[in-house]
């Protein structure tokens, strides 16, 4: 049976947001009623991937996944490693040892022009009531586009006076034909936001928490390598839900994504660590997430 180090699942279709980049709104509406897995099923299905897959780590998604804590509080008992994607909205829930990851993508009026408006103001009241001491680290990403890659320096100066410890850029995935203000069109045309990412790598060393050759390998001249041989596809298992069962598309994005053009950070952070493996003549694949 295949092993992979890592999987990702959305554990529900529901969200209290509709972001203008998300890939779970490309096809219709997930927040239509439908039935979905029931909280027992969804742990015995997780508990036997875990165990057929043998995974090491967990990305918790969505939807909005606290709209979820019964399967939160017990599925991440399931998993070594834990990373929760979250739109920030909802109280965290603390979970010893666990990583939430909660999406801003910009200064306020940035931000909500894709996330909607007054999102970056109830973000910040979210993280205003995380106490101390908090078991869970809080960290931040940042899906860098065409429409707000002039504006990361004043993200980061919004952030660095509250909870979030640390902050990662992951550059938007467009859908195959995506003619949105989001999409560069090209490697080429991308790679100032890239270079923009790593200026403030230099400049906010322990705060920007991509590394710096992850960065490197996201430039024009290095990404195709890397997406012709996508190391997410080895060792990520994406688990999307369809009512009460569990599907896996070709890639952690959708079917619909234009790989040529992939900024996911998952997929160059893995290429990095193998290129850093291979250079010591280490066998063991790296873990997904860490």
């Amino acid at each position: 049976m295949r092993q992979y180090p890592a999987a990702m699942v959305n554990i529900t279709n529901r969200c209290n947001l509709r972001c203008r980049h998300c890939f779970v709104f490309r096809d219709g509406n997930p927040n239509a009623p439908r039935r979905e897995m029931d909280t027992k099923s969804m742990l015995e299905n997780l508990k036997a991937l875990q165990q057929r897959h043998a995974i090491h780590t967990m990305l918790w998604m969505g939807g909005e996944p606290l709209l979820r804590p019964d399967v939160l509080r017990e599925g991440v008992k399931l998993f070594p490693r834990n990373h929760i994607t979250t739109n920030g909205t909802i109280d965290l829930i603390d979970l010893p040892g666990c990583i939430y990851v909660i999406s801003i993508d910009g200064p306020p009026e940035r931000n909500d022009a894709v996330r909607g408006r007054g999102t970056f103001a109830r973000v910040m009241d979210t993280l205003s009531r995380v106490p101390k001491p908090f078991g869970s680290t809080v960290m931040s990403q940042c899906v860098v586009t065409r429409a707000n890659e002039d504006v990361l320096e004043e993200l980061v100066q919004c952030l660095l006076p509250t909870r979030i410890e640390g902050l990662t850029f992951s550059f938007y995935v467009p859908r195959a034909r995506d003619e949105s203000q989001m999409t560069w069109g090209s490697l080429e045309r991308r790679d100032k936001a890239v270079y923009e990412a790593l200026r403030l790598k230099e400049k906010y060393p322990d705060f920007i928490w991509n590394n710096r050759r992850t960065l490197e390998l996201t430039l024009s001249e290095n990404a195709r390598a890397v997406t012709d041989r996508c190391p997410a596809k080895q060792l990520v298992l994406p688990l999307y839900l369809e009512g009460d069962r569990f599907v896996t598309p070709f890639c952690c994005y959708g079917n619909d994504v234009d790989c040529d053009l992939c900024g996911a950070w998952v997929v160059f952070y893995l290429a990095a660590k193998l290129e850093a493996a291979e250079s010591v003549g280490a066998s063991t694949p790296p873990s997904a997430h860490g």
